[in-house]
Order: structure tokens, then sequence, then C-alpha cells
């Protein structure tokens, strides 16, 4: 089995035979590095899991960029807004590198969750993971220690260092990228 998929089925918590009925309803899509999958305003009802590469969510106030969440491969990436509630996105989601994902419209999705009992159930876990991922960048966010939330992010998702920017990286963890350099540096030591 693939392992966008073994982690995918491990953080949802799906078992195979759902995980497949979902993917055999989905489309395969390319997108290259610097694609706007949702930019800010629009309504994106999609639902992506990715195959390979790096998505980031950001939003942009008093010109300031923020980073507010990251998907890699096996995880889930979608406009709450849209995905939810059928309304306009206040973030855009952006492809780090050229990617590889599987995407369904949300009308199939729901049908989909119409047909199936435990896809249904994958909605759910969806908005929870969604939910958990949220607060723990809050909760995070306000930790004096940068740098065990630095070092947290690359051991979850070490492919970062390669695709992201490190003004991304730094706006994600609420630091400078200066601030991020010198907690580098002193990891290096």
């Amino acid at each position: 089995m693939e392992a966008f998929i073994e982690k995918f089925r491990k953080k949802y918590r799906i078992p195979a035979t759902d995980l497949q009925l979902l993917i055999d309803c989905m489309q395969e899509i390319h997108f290259k590095k610097k694609e706007i999958i949702v930019g800010e305003g629009e309504k994106n009802t999609n639902l992506y899991l990715i195959k390979q590469g790096i998505w980031r969510g950001h939003y942009l106030k008093d010109g300031v960029d923020t980073t507010i969440w990251f998907a890699s491969a096996g995880e889930a990436a979608f406009s709450v807004w849209g995905y939810a509630d059928n309304s306009a996105s206040p973030i855009s989601i952006e492809v780090c590198c050229d990617s590889l994902a599987y995407c369904i419209s949300g009308q199939d999705l729901n049908t989909l969750y119409s047909s199936s009992i435990e896809l249904a159930n994958l909605g759910r876990k969806l908005m929870e993971q969604q939910l958990l991922s949220t607060e723990n960048w809050l909760i995070s966010s306000g930790s004096p220690r940068a740098q065990e939330r630095y070092l947290t992010l690359i051991r979850d998702t070490p492919e970062l260092l390669k695709y992201v920017p490190q003004k991304h990286i730094a706006s994600y963890l609420w630091i400078t990228p200066q601030s991020l350099s010198r907690i580098r540096a002193k990891i290096k030591c």
C-alpha cells in the first residue's frame, strides 16, 4: 500500500476499503508550485487528498502573510468554510511545491456520504482533525518556547524544510524569520 494512503488511514482512522471507495470517486490532479487552490474570498467545496507535495493555508492581514496550517502527503486539505458552510473562504490555500492530489467536489462527496455510514464518519473525522489542528496551533502560538514548536513541526513534517520558505514556517510559528534563523543555528550547534 502506498505510504500516503497508510498515513491518511492512520490519521483519520478509516478502513482501507472505505478509503479506496473514496479514492475511486476522486480525480487525480497535478498542481504546480505556488498555484492557488482557493483564494481569499473564493468559494471552494472540494476535498483534496494530497498524494505528494506540501500545501499551506494562509491569510493576509494588514500586509502580513500568516500561515495557519501545512498539509503534506497523506493529509486532507480543504476550505473549512466551503466544505462545511458552502461559503467564501477567508484564507488562501497555496501549493508549496509541485504536487499530486485527489479531488472530489463537495456535491459528489455529500452523495458519497449518504451512501455509506463509514464515509459519513470520515466527514466527521475530517472536521474533528481540523478542529484539533487549529486548537493545537492556537495553543502552541502562546508557548514561550518557539524552539519546541519548531522541533515538533519538523519532527512531524520534515519535508517542510526542503520545500517551504523560512518566512512561511516562521509565520506559522508566530515568530520572525530572524528568530527562526537563530533557532535553526542554535539547533545545529
